[in-house]
C-alpha cells in the first residue's frame, strides 16, 4: 500500500512539474528516448536470463527423475 502511494506522489509531482515548463519549439528528445530504449533492452534481457533459469533447473529436476 505504501509503495502505492509513494509511485502516485512521485508520478504527480513529475506532472505538475512537466506542465510548469514553459512551451518552446525546441525539445530534446534524445536523452529521454535514449533512457527508455536503455530501460527496455535491460528488461528484456533481464527477462530472457530469468527464462533461461527457470528452463535449466527444469531440465535438472527431469535428469534427476
Amino acid at each position: 500500500m505504501k509503495k502505492h502511494i509513494m509511485l502516485t506522489a512521485v508520478f504527480v509531482t513529475m506532472t505538475v512539474a512537466a506542465i510548469a515548463q514553459t512551451a518552446s519549439n525546441c525539445v530534446p528528445v534524445d536523452g529521454g528516448l535514449s533512457l527508455l530504449v536503455a530501460a527496455g533492452i535491460a528488461g528484456y534481457s533481464a527477462k530472457k536470463v530469468a527464462e533461461k533459469k527457470k528452463q535449466s533447473k527444469d531440465n535438472t529436476q527431469i535428469k534427476e527423475k
